[in-house]
């Protein structure tokens, strides 16, 4: 009987982020079909233990445009929705998700928090809003928001992460052929 490693999921409009702890994972096979149907199977530790994932992501998937990266602690996958919209879950079957899977809270972007990242690069010039008057009173506590060194650090690590994707041994993830690491 195979065990289920934990699965890591986040999103944007275009793509999923799916990661899955399994240190020292070994024979690695991964399928991935346009219909969404997502298949994931290792062995690990000492013992060579089994572990598979089988699901149905809840929309179809552009599988020449996804991408697969084993490392040592890690499998991460950056998967191409075939439409860019937001998903409202990640499996197709509805009721309780399963307990491997979980929330990436360190990739996780609301909806209309990626709309502000697109728009929160704008140049406002020498503009004092201070000086504006536009009310709101109270005083402005700097600990309550992101600096601009915490935005930037969110900003380098998304960069690294899709830079490792570019740049790691791609295992092809198309038409339902399987690959192995």
């Amino acid at each position: 009987m195979s065990r289920h490693p934990t699965l890591k999921w986040a999103q944007r409009a275009d793509v999923l982020f799916i990661t899955i702890d399994l240190p020292d994972a070994k024979n690695v096979k991964l399928k991935l079909e346009p219909e969404g149907k997502f298949y994931f199977s290792a062995t690990a530790g000492a013992e060579n233990l089994p572990y598979e994932i089988n699901i149905n992501l809840h929309d179809k998937v552009d599988v020449d445009k996804s991408k697969a990266s084993v490392g040592p602690r890690t499998i991460v996958y950056l998967i191409k929705k075939e439409e860019s919209k937001w998903w409202n879950r990640l499996l197709k079957e509805e009721g309780k998700t399963p307990m491997f899977v979980k929330c990436d809270w360190d990739k996780w972007l609301d909806e209309d928090e990626q709309e502000e990242k697109v728009g929160g690069d704008m140049d406002f010039g020498d503009i004092d809003f201070s000086k504006l008057n536009m009310g709101g009173g109270g005083e402005f506590d700097e600990d309550d928001s992101d600096t601009e060194e915490e935005i930037n650090k969110e900003e380098e690590e998304e960069e690294a992460i899709e830079k490792k994707m570019e740049t790691a041994t791609a295992l092809p993830v198309s038409n339902g052929v399987e690959a192995t690491a």
